[in-house]
């Protein structure tokens, strides 16, 4: 099975923060980094969304 890609406003749906927030997360360490897809493309791994959104409904971060 392949994982699956989510683009910014998929994130952005899946965890209520905005994208200034999503990126300064990212450069903090707070939030999982994005993989390059092209010249000018980001996307991120659901798996590791969807963890870490588990993990913030479970009390962590």
């Amino acid at each position: 099975m392949t994982e699956e890609i989510w683009r910014l406003p998929r994130v952005i749906a899946t965890v209520g923060m905005g994208r200034s927030w999503i990126y300064w997360a990212v450069g903090a360490g707070r939030f999982p980094s994005p993989l390059r897809l092209g010249a000018r493309a980001v996307g991120w791994k659901r798996s590791e969304v969807e963890a870490w959104v588990n993990n913030r409904t479970r009390g962590g971060l």
